[in-house]
Protein backbone atom coordinates (compact mmCIF):
# COMPACT_ATOMS: atom_id res chain seq x y z
CA UNK A 1 0.00 0.00 0.00
CA UNK A 2 1.11 3.50 -0.74
CA UNK A 3 2.32 5.50 1.95
CA UNK A 4 2.19 9.65 2.33
CA UNK A 5 5.78 10.77 2.54
CA UNK A 6 6.82 11.95 5.84
CA UNK A 7 9.68 14.26 7.03
CA UNK A 8 10.40 11.94 9.80
CA UNK A 9 9.99 8.10 9.83
CA UNK A 10 6.45 7.95 12.05
CA UNK A 11 5.62 4.62 11.25
CA UNK A 12 3.05 3.38 8.83
CA UNK A 13 0.94 6.45 7.11
CA UNK A 14 -3.02 6.28 7.44
CA UNK A 15 -3.94 4.70 3.53
CA UNK A 16 -6.67 7.47 2.12
CA UNK A 17 -10.05 6.84 1.55
CA UNK A 18 -8.86 6.38 -2.27
CA UNK A 19 -6.08 3.48 -1.78
CA UNK A 20 -8.79 1.89 0.56
CA UNK A 21 -11.50 1.68 -2.44
CA UNK A 22 -8.94 0.25 -4.91
CA UNK A 23 -7.14 -2.39 -2.10
CA UNK A 24 -11.10 -3.51 -1.62
CA UNK A 25 -11.19 -3.66 -5.53
CA UNK A 26 -8.42 -5.97 -5.74
CA UNK A 27 -9.37 -8.36 -2.74
CA UNK A 28 -12.55 -7.78 -1.47
CA UNK A 29 -13.17 -6.64 2.46
CA UNK A 30 -10.41 -9.05 3.49
CA UNK A 31 -8.20 -7.13 2.30
CA UNK A 32 -8.12 -4.79 5.17
CA UNK A 33 -5.39 -6.27 6.74
CA UNK A 34 -5.03 -3.20 9.00
CA UNK A 35 -8.46 -3.08 10.00
CA UNK A 36 -9.04 -3.91 13.47
CA UNK A 37 -12.41 -5.44 15.98
CA UNK A 38 -13.29 -3.61 18.44
CA UNK A 39 -16.07 -4.65 21.13
CA UNK A 40 -18.79 -4.99 18.81
CA UNK A 41 -18.44 -7.16 15.64
CA UNK A 42 -17.50 -3.98 13.45
CA UNK A 43 -14.02 -3.76 11.47
CA UNK A 44 -12.45 -0.69 11.98
CA UNK A 45 -10.48 0.66 9.59
CA UNK A 46 -8.50 4.03 10.09
CA UNK A 47 -7.78 6.35 7.06
CA UNK A 48 -6.66 9.60 6.41
CA UNK A 49 -9.20 12.59 4.89
CA UNK A 50 -7.63 15.48 2.32
CA UNK A 51 -10.62 17.58 3.26
CA UNK A 52 -13.38 17.58 5.86
CA UNK A 53 -15.64 19.94 4.66
CA UNK A 54 -17.53 18.74 1.96
CA UNK A 55 -19.23 20.39 -0.63
CA UNK A 56 -23.08 19.07 -1.40
CA UNK A 57 -25.84 20.21 -4.01
CA UNK A 58 -29.46 19.00 -3.52
CA UNK A 59 -29.42 19.42 0.00
CA UNK A 60 -30.61 22.13 2.59
CA UNK A 61 -27.20 23.09 3.65
CA UNK A 62 -23.73 23.67 1.02
CA UNK A 63 -21.32 21.95 3.63
CA UNK A 64 -21.08 18.75 5.55
CA UNK A 65 -18.96 17.04 7.96
CA UNK A 66 -18.53 13.22 9.14
CA UNK A 67 -16.22 11.98 11.35
CA UNK A 68 -17.27 7.97 9.91
CA UNK A 69 -18.00 6.52 7.06
CA UNK A 70 -20.55 3.21 7.58
CA UNK A 71 -22.79 2.59 10.68
CA UNK A 72 -23.07 0.30 12.95
CA UNK A 73 -26.40 1.41 14.14
CA UNK A 74 -27.19 -0.80 10.43
CA UNK A 75 -30.69 0.79 9.64
CA UNK A 76 -32.26 -0.82 7.01
CA UNK A 77 -33.62 2.27 5.89
CA UNK A 78 -30.46 3.98 5.35
CA UNK A 79 -29.96 6.10 2.21
CA UNK A 80 -26.17 6.00 3.10
CA UNK A 81 -26.01 2.39 2.30
CA UNK A 82 -25.47 3.48 -1.29
CA UNK A 83 -22.34 5.36 -0.25
CA UNK A 84 -20.43 2.52 0.54
CA UNK A 85 -20.42 1.47 -3.14
CA UNK A 86 -18.01 4.05 -3.28
CA UNK A 87 -15.75 2.21 -1.86
CA UNK A 88 -15.93 -1.21 -4.05
CA UNK A 89 -18.16 -2.16 -0.89
CA UNK A 90 -21.48 -3.98 -0.33
CA UNK A 91 -24.56 -1.73 0.80
CA UNK A 92 -25.85 -4.45 3.02
CA UNK A 93 -23.59 -5.87 6.08
CA UNK A 94 -20.49 -4.74 5.01
CA UNK A 95 -21.83 -1.21 5.77
CA UNK A 96 -22.57 -1.77 9.54
CA UNK A 97 -19.42 -4.42 9.66
CA UNK A 98 -17.03 -2.10 7.87
CA UNK A 99 -17.02 1.56 9.15
CA UNK A 100 -13.61 3.56 8.24
CA UNK A 101 -12.25 6.51 10.69
CA UNK A 102 -10.50 9.46 9.57
CA UNK A 103 -8.22 9.97 12.17
CA UNK A 104 -7.12 13.38 11.20
CA UNK A 105 -10.11 14.75 10.41
CA UNK A 106 -10.02 17.65 13.28
CA UNK A 107 -6.96 18.72 12.44
CA UNK A 108 -7.60 19.39 8.63
CA UNK A 109 -10.74 21.18 10.09
CA UNK A 110 -8.97 23.16 11.68
CA UNK A 111 -6.65 24.26 8.78
CA UNK A 112 -9.91 24.31 6.29
CA UNK A 113 -11.89 26.94 9.11
CA UNK A 114 -8.69 28.80 9.37
CA UNK A 115 -8.71 29.90 5.38
CA UNK A 116 -9.15 33.44 4.68
CA UNK A 117 -11.45 32.15 2.21
CA UNK A 118 -13.51 30.20 4.15
CA UNK A 119 -16.88 32.57 5.06
CA UNK A 120 -18.25 30.57 7.97
CA UNK A 121 -21.09 28.94 5.97
CA UNK A 122 -23.27 26.50 8.12
CA UNK A 123 -21.98 22.86 8.50
CA UNK A 124 -24.17 19.97 9.06
CA UNK A 125 -22.76 16.99 11.30
CA UNK A 126 -23.32 13.65 10.67
CA UNK A 127 -25.72 13.52 7.27
CA UNK A 128 -23.67 10.61 5.55
CA UNK A 129 -23.36 8.27 8.95
CA UNK A 130 -24.12 8.71 12.60
CA UNK A 131 -21.43 11.08 14.21
CA UNK A 132 -22.49 9.78 17.65
CA UNK A 133 -22.10 5.67 17.03
CA UNK A 134 -21.07 3.90 19.62
CA UNK A 135 -17.23 4.07 18.26
CA UNK A 136 -17.23 8.09 18.64
CA UNK A 137 -16.90 7.21 22.47
CA UNK A 138 -13.00 5.70 21.69
CA UNK A 139 -12.51 8.66 19.28
CA UNK A 140 -13.86 11.60 20.04
CA UNK A 141 -13.87 12.96 16.64
CA UNK A 142 -17.11 14.74 16.92
CA UNK A 143 -16.61 16.51 20.41
CA UNK A 144 -13.26 17.64 18.72
CA UNK A 145 -14.71 18.84 15.45
CA UNK A 146 -17.64 20.70 17.67
CA UNK A 147 -14.59 21.94 19.93
CA UNK A 148 -13.14 23.47 16.48
CA UNK A 149 -16.27 24.78 15.19
CA UNK A 150 -17.19 26.61 18.14
CA UNK A 151 -13.55 27.62 18.41
CA UNK A 152 -13.67 29.56 14.74
CA UNK A 153 -17.23 30.80 15.90
CA UNK A 154 -18.98 28.46 12.83
CA UNK A 155 -22.75 27.73 12.98
CA UNK A 156 -23.48 24.22 12.57
CA UNK A 157 -26.81 21.57 12.83
CA UNK A 158 -25.86 17.87 13.86
CA UNK A 159 -28.14 15.08 12.73
CA UNK A 160 -28.01 11.51 15.72
CA UNK A 161 -29.61 8.48 16.64
CA UNK A 162 -27.10 8.22 19.53
CA UNK A 163 -27.95 9.19 23.09
CA UNK A 164 -23.95 9.77 23.49
CA UNK A 165 -25.17 13.27 22.61
CA UNK A 166 -25.19 14.42 25.68
CA UNK A 167 -22.05 13.80 26.49
CA UNK A 168 -21.06 16.99 24.86
CA UNK A 169 -23.81 19.41 25.53
CA UNK A 170 -20.93 22.19 27.36
CA UNK A 171 -19.07 21.94 23.63
CA UNK A 172 -23.09 22.46 22.36
CA UNK A 173 -23.87 25.33 24.35
CA UNK A 174 -21.07 26.87 23.90
CA UNK A 175 -21.25 26.27 20.02
CA UNK A 176 -24.81 27.52 20.49
CA UNK A 177 -23.82 30.92 22.16
CA UNK A 178 -20.93 31.89 19.98
CA UNK A 179 -22.54 31.30 16.46
CA UNK A 180 -25.61 29.11 16.33
CA UNK A 181 -26.09 25.10 16.87
CA UNK A 182 -29.49 23.23 16.29
CA UNK A 183 -29.54 19.56 17.09
CA UNK A 184 -31.36 16.96 15.46
CA UNK A 185 -32.08 13.72 16.89
CA UNK A 186 -33.85 11.20 14.57
CA UNK A 187 -36.76 9.27 16.48
CA UNK A 188 -38.70 7.71 13.27
CA UNK A 189 -41.49 5.36 15.63
CA UNK A 190 -41.38 4.71 19.67
CA UNK A 191 -43.13 1.78 18.90
CA UNK A 192 -40.50 -1.00 20.10
CA UNK A 193 -41.52 -3.85 17.43
CA UNK A 194 -40.88 -0.88 14.81
CA UNK A 195 -37.66 -0.04 16.43
CA UNK A 196 -36.13 -3.87 16.70
CA UNK A 197 -37.04 -4.49 13.23
CA UNK A 198 -35.87 -1.29 11.36
CA UNK A 199 -32.81 -0.55 13.34
CA UNK A 200 -30.96 -2.82 15.03
CA UNK A 201 -28.23 -1.34 16.04
CA UNK A 202 -29.47 1.84 17.50
CA UNK A 203 -30.42 2.98 21.31
CA UNK A 204 -34.38 2.91 22.27
CA UNK A 205 -36.61 5.60 21.08
CA UNK A 206 -37.52 6.29 24.49
CA UNK A 207 -33.67 6.55 25.29
CA UNK A 208 -32.83 8.74 22.30
CA UNK A 209 -35.90 11.14 23.54
CA UNK A 210 -34.36 11.69 26.84
CA UNK A 211 -31.48 13.05 24.99
CA UNK A 212 -33.42 15.51 23.71
CA UNK A 213 -34.77 16.87 27.13
CA UNK A 214 -31.43 16.76 28.75
CA UNK A 215 -30.52 18.90 25.45
CA UNK A 216 -33.65 20.81 25.89
CA UNK A 217 -32.58 21.24 29.20
CA UNK A 218 -29.01 22.70 28.84
CA UNK A 219 -30.68 25.74 26.55
CA UNK A 220 -29.06 23.77 22.99
CA UNK A 221 -32.33 23.81 20.78
CA UNK A 222 -33.20 20.11 19.75
CA UNK A 223 -35.71 18.87 17.69
CA UNK A 224 -37.21 15.06 16.28
CA UNK A 225 -36.59 13.87 12.68
CA UNK A 226 -38.97 11.34 12.08
CA UNK A 227 -37.47 10.51 9.35
CA UNK A 228 -38.12 8.28 7.58
CA UNK A 229 -41.96 7.46 7.83
CA UNK A 230 -41.74 3.92 6.55
CA UNK A 231 -45.07 2.49 4.50
CA UNK A 232 -47.08 0.21 5.56
CA UNK A 233 -44.74 -0.18 9.43
CA UNK A 234 -44.27 3.09 10.95
CA UNK A 235 -46.74 5.14 9.09
CA UNK A 236 -49.36 3.42 10.96
CA UNK A 237 -52.08 6.27 12.47
CA UNK A 238 -51.58 5.19 16.08
CA UNK A 239 -48.18 4.52 15.66
CA UNK A 240 -47.75 8.30 14.02
CA UNK A 241 -49.97 9.61 17.46
CA UNK A 242 -47.45 8.03 19.75
CA UNK A 243 -44.54 9.32 18.15
CA UNK A 244 -45.60 12.08 18.05
CA UNK A 245 -47.09 12.58 21.62
CA UNK A 246 -43.84 11.24 23.21
CA UNK A 247 -42.02 14.02 21.43
CA UNK A 248 -44.07 16.42 22.34
CA UNK A 249 -44.23 14.79 26.16
CA UNK A 250 -40.11 15.13 25.93
CA UNK A 251 -39.99 19.02 25.12
CA UNK A 252 -38.72 18.80 21.84
CA UNK A 253 -38.61 22.38 20.04
CA UNK A 254 -40.15 21.05 16.69
CA UNK A 255 -40.25 18.18 14.32
CA UNK A 256 -40.37 17.29 10.99
CA UNK A 257 -40.77 14.29 8.88
CA UNK A 258 -40.28 12.76 5.85
CA UNK A 259 -41.84 9.73 3.70
CA UNK A 260 -38.79 6.94 2.91
CA UNK A 261 -37.10 7.01 -0.52
CA UNK A 262 -35.20 4.32 -1.81
CA UNK A 263 -32.54 4.46 -4.32
CA UNK A 264 -29.35 3.36 -5.32
CA UNK A 265 -27.67 0.02 -3.46
CA UNK A 266 -30.16 1.07 -0.53
CA UNK A 267 -33.08 0.39 -2.15
CA UNK A 268 -31.80 -3.04 -3.23
CA UNK A 269 -30.38 -3.67 0.50
CA UNK A 270 -34.16 -2.49 1.76
CA UNK A 271 -36.08 -4.67 -0.68
CA UNK A 272 -34.27 -7.66 -0.13
CA UNK A 273 -34.96 -7.25 3.65
CA UNK A 274 -38.33 -6.51 3.50
CA UNK A 275 -39.17 -9.86 1.73
CA UNK A 276 -37.67 -11.80 4.52
CA UNK A 277 -38.91 -9.56 7.23
CA UNK A 278 -42.51 -8.34 5.78
CA UNK A 279 -43.21 -9.98 2.81
CA UNK A 280 -46.91 -9.95 3.05
CA UNK A 281 -45.48 -5.83 1.75
CA UNK A 282 -43.35 -6.84 -0.90
CA UNK A 283 -45.90 -6.90 -3.52
CA UNK A 284 -47.33 -3.38 -2.53
CA UNK A 285 -44.31 -1.88 -2.62
CA UNK A 286 -43.11 -2.76 -5.94
CA UNK A 287 -46.30 -1.11 -6.77
CA UNK A 288 -45.29 1.86 -4.15
CA UNK A 289 -41.55 2.08 -5.45
CA UNK A 290 -41.95 2.29 -8.81
CA UNK A 291 -40.07 4.72 -8.75
CA UNK A 292 -37.37 6.61 -6.08
CA UNK A 293 -40.23 7.88 -4.56
CA UNK A 294 -43.76 6.43 -3.47
CA UNK A 295 -46.71 9.04 -5.04
CA UNK A 296 -47.05 12.26 -4.45
CA UNK A 297 -50.45 11.27 -3.42
CA UNK A 298 -49.41 8.99 -0.47
CA UNK A 299 -46.78 11.18 0.94
CA UNK A 300 -49.22 13.71 1.08
CA UNK A 301 -51.96 12.09 2.74
CA UNK A 302 -49.56 10.81 5.37
CA UNK A 303 -47.88 14.47 5.93
CA UNK A 304 -50.86 15.81 6.44
CA UNK A 305 -51.73 13.52 9.07
CA UNK A 306 -48.52 14.24 10.64
CA UNK A 307 -49.37 17.74 10.18
CA UNK A 308 -52.19 17.48 12.12
CA UNK A 309 -50.73 16.22 15.24
CA UNK A 310 -48.56 18.28 15.50
CA UNK A 311 -50.90 20.83 15.63
CA UNK A 312 -52.52 19.04 18.56
CA UNK A 313 -49.92 18.43 20.72
CA UNK A 314 -48.40 21.60 19.78
CA UNK A 315 -45.25 20.69 18.90
CA UNK A 316 -43.06 23.63 17.46
CA UNK A 317 -45.47 26.05 19.93
CA UNK A 318 -43.19 26.24 22.91
CA UNK A 319 -41.09 29.80 23.28
CA UNK A 320 -37.64 29.41 24.33
CA UNK A 321 -36.87 31.36 27.59
CA UNK A 322 -33.34 30.40 28.33
CA UNK A 323 -31.07 32.94 26.97
CA UNK A 324 -28.23 30.87 26.58
CA UNK A 325 -30.39 29.03 23.96
CA UNK A 326 -29.90 32.14 21.90
CA UNK A 327 -29.78 30.97 17.82
CA UNK A 328 -28.54 33.30 14.92
CA UNK A 329 -30.65 33.48 11.71
CA UNK A 330 -28.65 31.37 9.76
CA UNK A 331 -28.96 27.93 11.18
CA UNK A 332 -33.09 28.79 11.42
CA UNK A 333 -33.10 29.23 7.92
CA UNK A 334 -31.52 26.27 7.85
CA UNK A 335 -33.47 24.51 10.44
CA UNK A 336 -36.94 25.46 8.23
CA UNK A 337 -35.01 23.45 5.31
CA UNK A 338 -33.87 20.41 6.97
CA UNK A 339 -37.38 19.61 8.57
CA UNK A 340 -38.50 19.15 4.74
CA UNK A 341 -35.41 16.91 4.37
CA UNK A 342 -35.85 13.59 2.65
CA UNK A 343 -34.07 11.03 5.00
Amino acid sequence: METAPLLFELGRARPTTRQIADLVKAGGADALTEAVHRADAARYQEVRCRSALNAVKGMPFDWTLNPYRGCTHACHYCYARRYHTQFELGADDEFASMIFVKTNLVDVLRRELAKPSWENAYVAVGTATDCYQPIEGHYRLTRGALEALAEFRNPAGIITKGPMIVRDRDVLADLSERAGCTVYISVPCVDEDVWRALEPGTAPPLQRLRAVRQLVDAGIRTGVLMNPIVPGISSKPSRLERTIKAIADHGAAFAGCNVMFLEGGTRDHFLRWLSDAFPHLSDGYRELYARKYAPASYRKEVLTMVEALRAKYGIGARERTNEHARVREAPRVHEQAMLAWRD
